[in-house]
């Protein structure tokens, strides 16, 4: 229903509310009918369903079966081991993903706690939830507004609707009927629910309550928005889903294998198949990216930028998109007067210091007052531009209206009184003593202001005798003093963070419940790239999905935006497979966010729903802070990607050792708990190490990765096979030339552990030479390596850890002989980036040179 375009008395006669409000008898059984003023709740997970979705991954749950047929056939030692792991994994998972669903406590601190309604003709208080279609509210400066009312009585009615259009500018109210298809900004007889008066009274007629409420459109637009899956989780589920299939694959061949061409026993294959999960597995693996992920939370969080969700850390790396609000993301959501137009400016600064309401004696500062922002943007104007300010003592008042369009104020002089205007500059030009040049000159500043986005203010004096009062009538032959042009401006470092995601190859779109022309000179000013190109709200609702798809690729700015508009262009973004932020601040913002692949929202002014619907909070309100948690996104995917590439060989190698023995009819040549402790001690001692690696020159120069590019590429799939060939070969040969399990076993160990850390090294640079000056500047790195050392060593000559493991003392010669291999292994790999990098660089000269 379109309450707006209906007259007072047609509504009245549709809720058949009478001018005393309703009955008693008659609200009662409207709340029994419809229900309180209250907005649904949507159940959210159980702490033990929230705990238990930490070990569903699809590795986990193998190795939990792994476990429990280590329980079965009775090694309860390793079964218990195995175990461990699983359970440290999911409540370290658990802890750090903990997110609370608290949108709708959110939302409902947006509302007041009781009302004053007219029921029976009398004045009564009611608690907001008691409500109901047809109420009579009374609203007064400082009330939080109830429900959506259509005004019937208004007085000087200003309300601020921020937290639904994104504006900071309180909107004048006033009661006529409206003909047009308006968007909730722009019906101006409308009170909505959350929103906050300013100034002014007014009466209105409950026509919407609960989620019927614009404010309750969001809220269920909100709960019906399915959280967005990150790109890191998605190519973590696809990695392990490649290394279920490529486990169940060899187990499957390795079992006809054996049983047809060895006759193996049964119970040797099953503890054999158990030995080759848990080898294949990378148990580390999670406890590893989380590690990584939660150092990088802690630096954002150095930085301003507060992340809810860790794998959303990884996400920023990934952005092709950021659509950002304008109002308090770009701006500075504070109205600022940026351009005066005049030829007496101490007689614009005496109307703009005296023809206001906010500044009440000379010892107050606009920074410590509160109201119109168009009075405070004046009023700080004055301060800067004025040496000295003496507030004039003001002897009568006319307030502004929207029906005469100018405020007055009268003021003693010497031998006249004067009185100082304010208002709509076409109003004051024509009631002011104008030649038609002087008209045109004033007009053109006027259209010239009006076209950079501002709105325009006109300031006028008139002369009058001390007898006379101040009214309408004698505001004629005014004397025009000049004009001013107020915007929220932009923040300097907006402008700077725009630019720099550009040159990282991710789009920045405005999208911005703001005037078009606004909108545009904004754009123009923050550097976006399609300024010219304005899609408004009302064109959206003209476009389909598709065609709306095919748009958001144009176009840069959008304004006079509602919350389904938002809401539709970043799902016209990601279908067209970009990985969309979205900033805002505003309670219109946070369906968006949550739709949004990161969703980021403003720590200061801010609203509450809007932070609990995001990913991610920024502490300053800096637009800026976006491009630096961008560069750290990029870093640690980095990061990621070379702990991933560090783990895989290892795993494969400790796979590859078990795999040849089962084809060669021998013995089991590591343990369960000697792979466990290669997975669980030494990987995640050294791959730690690799999560402070500083990011490279060229983090914040390069387009953002392709979306759907898994972890694992052609070349890292190459690496790992090499890798892990070159590991195992050498270390599994050299073990079989002595006598004995234990010292075969621990000369295997002793070999695959330190392959590993000198794998780490070649590990620091994927392409690049490993050994450069960032080498020693990755201190932990160092540590790492001496820790892993330590363990080593308790390993190799403590007794009971021996005795655990299954290890044996080694000889100087034979670990000579494994440093030998290690430091093949190392060249070895050098050689091969060295050779990568050429011949990458040699087909982009080709790849140049045809295009």
């Amino acid at each position: 229903m379109k309450w707006y375009q209906l007259t007072v008395e047609e509504i009245k006669h549709k809720l058949k509310t009478g001018s005393g409000g309703l009955m008693p008898t008659e609200r009662k059984e409207r709340l029994e009918i419809n229900g309180p003023n209250a907005m649904t709740e949507k159940k959210g997970l159980k702490p033990w369903q929230k705990l238990l979705k930490h070990f569903t991954d699809l590795l986990m749950i193998v190795l939990l079966v792994a476990s429990i047929i280590k329980f079965l056939t009775g090694e309860y030692v390793e079964g218990g081991i195995i175990l461990l792991v699983v359970i440290v994994n999911g409540l370290v998972g658990y802890y750090q993903e903990r997110k609370a669903e608290e949108s709708l406590d959110g939302l409902k601190q947006m509302m007041g706690q009781d009302s004053v309604v007219i029921s029976n003709g009398t004045k009564q208080t009611v608690a907001n939830e008691e409500l109901v279609l047809g109420d009579i509210v009374a609203l007064n400066s400082g009330d939080v507004v109830p429900a959506d009312l259509r005004l019937i009585e208004v007085h000087d009615l200003l309300i601020e609707e921020s937290i639904l259009t994104g504006e900071s500018e309180a909107t004048e109210k006033q009661t006529e009927s409206l003909s047009d298809t308006l968007p909730a900004g722009d019906q101006g007889n409308m009170a909505f629910s959350g929103t906050l008066v300013q100034a002014g009274s007014a009466l209105g007629i409950v026509v919407a309550t609960g989620d019927a409420t614009e404010i309750g459109k969001i809220n269920q637009a909100l709960q019906s928005v399915q959280q967005q899956t990150t790109p890191l989780v998605r190519k973590m589920n696809q990695l392990n889903r490649q290394i279920f299939r490529g486990i169940t694959f060899l187990i499957i061949f390795l079992l006809f294998f054996t049983s047809f061409r060895y006759g193996m026993d049964w119970q040797v294959m099953f503890s054999a198949m158990i030995a080759l999960v848990v080898a294949m597995i990378p148990e580390g693996l999670p406890a590893v990216l989380t590690m990584i992920l939660s150092m990088g939370v802690k630096e954002m969080t150095n930085e301003n930028a507060i992340i809810k969700s860790m794998p959303s850390v990884e996400t920023l790396g990934a952005m092709t998109v950021i659509c950002s609000d304008k109002t308090g993301t770009l701006t500075k959501n504070e109205m600022t007067v940026v351009n005066v137009a005049t030829e007496n400016q101490a007689q614009i600064l005496e109307i703009m210091n005296n023809c206001q309401e906010l500044k009440l004696n000379d010892n107050q500062n606009a920074d410590d007052l509160q109201g119109n922002p168009t009075e405070l943007a004046l009023l700080h104007y004055v301060e800067k531009n004025a040496s000295s300010t003496k507030l004039q003592k003001q002897k009568g008042k006319i307030p502004f209206s929207s029906s005469y369009k100018y405020m007055a104020t009268l003021h003693e002089a010497d031998e006249q009184n004067i009185v100082y205007l304010k208002g709509a500059p076409e109003v004051l030009m024509t009631m002011a003593s104008l030649t038609t040049e002087q008209l045109k000159k004033w007009q053109a500043s006027a259209s010239e202001f009006a076209q950079q986005g501002q709105r325009v203010l006109g300031f006028a004096i008139k002369k009058i005798d001390k007898t006379q009062a101040l009214n309408h009538d004698i505001l004629e032959n005014l004397e025009f003093i000049g004009l001013a042009g107020i915007i929220d401006p932009p923040k300097e470092s907006a402008i700077q963070a725009v630019k720099e995601c550009q040159q990282a190859g991710i789009a920045v779109k405005m999208i911005t419940g703001d005037h078009k022309d606004t909108a545009k000179a904004i754009g123009k000013e923050i550097g976006l790239k399609h300024h010219d190109n304005v899609l408004i709200g009302i064109e959206i609702d003209q476009l389909n999905d598709q065609e709306l798809a095919e748009q958001v690729k144009q176009v840069d700015i959008f304004a006079r935006t509602t919350p389904e508009h938002k809401l539709r262009i970043v799902t016209a973004l990601q279908t067209n497979g970009e990985v969309v932020g979205m900033t805002g601040d505003g309670v219109n913002d946070a369906p968006a966010l949550k739709k949004a692949d990161i969703g980021i929202a403003m720590g200061i002014k801010g609203s509450e729903v809007t932070k609990q619907a995001s990913d991610m909070v920024l502490a300053d309100d800096n637009f800026n802070t976006i491009a630096k948690a961008v560069k750290e996104g990029r870093r640690i995917f980095d990061n990621l990607k070379k702990t991933i590439n560090f783990f895989l060989p290892t795993a494969l190698a400790q796979g590859l050792v078990v795999i040849f023995a089962l084809l060669v009819n021998r013995p089991l040549p590591l343990t369960p708990v000697q792979i466990l402790w290669v997975n669980m001690v030494s990987t995640i001692t050294l791959s730690y190490a690799l999560g402070f690696e500083k990011a490279s020159q060229d983090t914040m120069t390069r387009p953002p990765r392709v979306v759907n590019e898994g972890i694992l590429t052609k070349y890292s799939v190459f690496r790992i096979i090499y890798v892990s060939l070159l590991i195992v070969i050498p270390a599994y040969f050299l073990a079989m030339q002595f006598e004995g399990q234990a010292l075969q076993q621990t000369i295997l160990l002793q070999n695959i552990v330190l392959a590993q850390a000198v794998y780490m090294i070649n590990c620091r640079e994927l392409t690049d030479a490993s050994i450069n000056k960032g080498l020693l500047e990755n201190k932990i790195l160092f540590v790492s390596i001496g820790i892993l050392l330590l363990l080593q060593s308790a390993v190799l000559f403590l007794p009971i850890m021996q005795q655990w493991v299954g290890t044996t003392m080694l000889s100087g010669s034979q670990q000579l002989i494994i440093l030998a291999n290690i430091a093949v292994l190392f060249i070895i790999v050098e050689i091969e980036k060295r050779i990568t990098r050429f011949v990458t660089k040699a087909n982009r000269q080709v790849s140049t040179t045809i295009s």
